[in-house]
């Protein structure tokens, strides 16, 4: 996708396919809006006293105007201006976005990043349009024998108008942001909505390669069984036992130029550590798990794609600082090697485990990951995993739940999310969920019982994550949508890169 910016004050002469203005309801009038109908006397207020209210979302496609160069402006609807906040600018991005792809254009020219919203300044604007482009023109037809050429989107070029030139260096800025987002976001859901046949550990452990091999600054090693072994990660591996497909330890290292530090403070005192849970396919192994849905586990893997996507987000921005990307990855299948319920496996950081229910397999894989993050002296170390079901009961698919050892570190995440619109909810982690992991066989048990599920787990990860500012970001609920619109959404992408530009 090409990203590209133009300044004018008269977006009635700008050639191209469409173009698109905002229109407030009770008939207000965006800048360029004014200017259109001024040049087309009048039949932009004329169309909006007849049909168009101007409802936040809503389009209306005017053809060969008077006075106008472009064959087609596309009316879209703000809401109530003094309502217009940084989603009502991403659902008007959104909505022409979807009308250039279904009306099959190759390109097209916004002037919607030029309206102010009070919240949301022209950089956050901008990247909010090319991220808007990359959810219209993402397409998937991987695993389809005969893909439909014709149904690929043909959108390649967005233009964004500007009247005033000091808005180019943000806008640039802003492009350059979305676009690396996008591209991230399209790794992640094309690695969630493959099939657990195909994208195995081992794929997704050549994936990672080829990211090493595009980007200059991020290197990558892929561990081996016997790898993993020597380093005892035994909860990891117990997992792993009972599937004929062999575990990857992935490890990603971004090193991008230093962080320079604000005068009188101290450098960054280490490297920001992402974990992904990487179950490729979870078909709850002994404690196996209902037929219905069961195909939406190889979703279960979103956490291990999230940190891909992001980490190929920031290579790309070249964003300063160094960053790890640790993905545990494996399949948790049922056999006669597999984990039973009772069973006690020894985690790399020495601690025992009693395995109640094989289904909690996320924190059994992610908690000797953790405690291998202890190695690079992190600043913060935040993992990403598909955990519980108690989360989905609790935030639906609205809010990814959040987790932290670290109060500084939850706002800026929270913060991250507000700002890139892929919001979280902290939820608590008081010692008192402790109690509910006792085991009188183990040090602990891989889970606490039905009430607070989806704490207990993050109260289980906690143990391991004492060495540093820890959050665990739960993304059962926001990493894929099921039914009709069944596929991967890409979350928390856009909160995680947007966290990292932040600290950068």
């Amino acid at each position: 996708m090409d990203f590209s910016i133009s300044i004018s004050a008269s977006p009635h002469q700008t050639k191209t396919p469409a173009v698109a203005i905002g229109v407030f309801t009770d008939g207000v009038l965006s800048t360029a809006a004014d200017a259109i109908d001024r040049a087309s006397n009048g039949a932009i207020r004329d169309v909006i006293k007849a049909e168009f209210t101007g409802r936040a979302g809503s389009t209306l496609v005017l053809r060969n105007l008077e006075g106008v160069a472009a064959p087609r402006i596309v009316l879209v609807g703000l809401g109530k201006q003094a309502e217009y906040t940084p989603r009502t600018h991403a659902r008007a991005e959104q909505a022409f976005a979807a009308f250039c792809v279904q009306a099959r254009l190759t390109e097209a020219t916004s002037t919607l990043a030029a309206i102010d919203c009070p919240a949301a300044p022209v950089r956050d604007r901008a990247r909010s349009a090319a991220a808007a482009c990359g959810e219209a023109t993402y397409h998937y037809d991987a695993s389809f024998g005969k893909p439909d050429l014709n149904a690929r989107p043909k959108l390649k070029k967005l233009t964004l108008q500007f009247a005033n030139a000091a808005d180019r260096v943000a806008a640039t800025l802003g492009l350059a942001e979305g676009g690396a987002l996008a591209h991230g976001m399209s790794l992640a859901r094309t690695l969630g909505n493959l099939p657990g046949n195909i994208c195995t550990p081992t794929y997704l452990g050549e994936q990672a390669k080829t990211l090493g091999k595009q980007f200059k600054s991020l290197s990558v090693k892929v561990l081996d069984r016997k790898q993993i072994e020597a380093l005892k990660m035994g909860s990891f591996l117990s997992v792993a036992r009972g599937s004929v497909e062999q575990p990857r330890f992935i490890v990603l290292h971004y090193k991008g130029k230093p962080v320079a530090a604000k005068r009188g403070a101290k450098a960054p005192a280490g490297p920001i550590v992402l974990v992904g849970k990487g179950i490729t396919f979870d078909s709850g192994g002994i404690s196996i798990k209902p037929a219905a849905t069961m195909d939406e586990m190889k979703f279960d893997m979103c956490g291990a794609a999230s940190v891909l996507g992001t980490l190929r987000a920031v290579a790309e921005l070249g964003l300063p600082g160094e960053i790890i990307g640790l993905i545990p990855t494996c399949e948790n299948m049922p056999s006669g090697s597999a984990n039973k319920p009772g069973d006690v496996v020894t985690s790399m950081s020495g601690q025992t485990i009693e395995i109640l229910n094989t289904d909690a397999e996320g924190r059994l894989i992610l908690c000797d990951a953790l405690t291998y993050a202890e190695r690079f002296k992190p600043s913060a170390v935040i993992d990403i995993a598909t955990l519980t079901g108690a989360c989905v009961v609790a935030l639906g698919k609205v809010n990814t739940g959040l987790f932290a050892s670290d109060d500084a570190l939850a706002e800026a995440l929270l913060a991250a999310g507000k700002q890139s619109m892929d919001t979280a909810w902290r939820l608590p982690l008081d010692d008192a969920y402790q109690e509910q992991l006792k085991s009188n066989f183990a040090d602990m048990a891989n889970i606490g019982g039905q009430p607070g599920g989806a704490v207990t787990a993050a109260c289980f990860l906690a143990r391991f994550a004492k060495a540093y500012h820890w959050a665990h970001l739960d993304i059962a609920g926001t990493a894929w949508r099921g039914g009709g619109e069944k596929g991967s959404t890409g979350r928390p992408v856009p909160m995680l890169l947007q966290y990292l530009i932040n600290q950068a």
